[in-house]
């Protein structure tokens, strides 16, 4: 037979202090538990997530690759942490000239990832709508600084104009540590 306790309210002998309560409850609606460290977490567990936007439309003429305004940091919890960097680079538009766009991916200025080579190529001089480049990348930075990604474009053969960010339509990058 199970045993049934009703109280309106616990109190330690003296009327202060807390009251340690050693096995689960059940049924219980609240509680003050301690919080959850990183080291506690299991190897898997998401342990922060940093997004930044970008709705700054850059242009290039030039085959020289340059910042397309698209960058996040984040500073991991430990060395063994996985950096999971998803990537959406909107509203690509070349202008006039046979050129593509480039797009890489950069720890720091470190090449990670090459995301677009010769998006867009048309063999055309007309403006074409080249849309969006994606990708997910899973790193491994081997630090606890704080640790920049972003994204560089160019454009080649250097001919006509590849803009990114038309119309000041949003590109994402979100990074999310991974306890490894």
């Amino acid at each position: 037979m199970a045993s049934k306790i009703k109280v309106d309210t616990l109190e330690t002998a003296n009327g202060s202090g807390t009251i340690a309560l050693s096995n689960q409850l059940s049924g219980m609606t609240t509680a003050s538990l301690p919080a959850l460290t990183g080291a506690q977490m299991p190897a898997g567990s998401v342990l922060q997530v940093i997004n930044a936007i970008t709705t700054t439309e850059v242009s290039s003429t030039s085959s020289t690759y340059a910042d397309t305004g698209l960058t996040a940091a984040i500073t991991p919890s430990s060395t063994s942490s996985k950096i999971l960097v998803v990537v959406h680079q909107n509203g690509f538009r070349k202008y006039s000239g046979d050129g593509y766009a480039n797009i890489k991916l950069l720890r720091a200025t470190t090449l990670i990832a090459q995301l677009g080579v010769s998006t867009g190529y048309t063999a055309s001089t007309g403006t074409v709508e080249l849309g969006t480049i994606g990708t997910s990348y899973l790193d491994s930075p081997n630090t606890t600084s704080a640790t920049t990604y972003k994204t560089q474009f160019a454009n080649n053969p250097a001919t006509g104009t590849i803009t990114i960010q038309v119309n000041s339509v949003v590109s994402t990058i979100t990074l999310i540590e991974i306890k490894g």
